[in-house]
């Protein structure tokens, strides 16, 4: 572990970024899902009952930052290997299937205590410090997606 902590930056949360994500990608292999698949899953599966499919796309789009259509095409997917289906109540909502939620389960117990090593002797309050300056990295990066549209 460095001794000397970098100015926190763009480059320094991307590259946090892109290592968490490299672990949380060979995990995820081993589901037969990608990084897409896999947040697109998560926001069906820990819903308590179906949700609408334009929601799904919208916040998937919002979290990661991609086009429409790339997400359509990844619900597209989902329902092609059954982990998510049409609610027969109503086809404009999608809802988790119970191997959509073995998948969403069982990757996510297996990547628990990965994360956990990761962030072990990290005091809590580095951690909630980071959390607030990320969430307003975030908040103000978004804003600035904004305003160039």
């Amino acid at each position: 572990m460095s001794t000397t902590a970098p100015p926190v930056n763009s480059r320094v949360v991307a590259l946090a970024h892109y290592a968490s994500r490299a672990v949380l990608e060979s995990v995820l292999t081993g589901y037969g899902l990608t990084f897409q698949q896999s947040v697109t899953l998560r926001v069906v599966a820990v819903a308590d009952e179906p949700v609408d499919r334009d929601r799904i796309v919208g916040q998937v789009v919002g979290y990661l930052k991609v086009e429409e259509a790339d997400i359509q095409a990844v619900v597209e997917e989902l329902i092609s290997a059954k982990l998510v289906e049409t609610d027969p109540a109503q086809p404009s909502r999608l809802r988790v299937t119970d191997a959509g939620q073995e998948s969403f389960t069982r990757s996510a117990a297996e990547t628990a205590p990965i994360s956990a090593r990761i962030y072990a002797g990290i005091p809590a309050e580095d951690l909630a410090a980071t959390g607030r300056v990320l969430a307003l990295v975030t908040e103000r990066a978004n804003a600035e997606l904004a305003a160039m549209k």
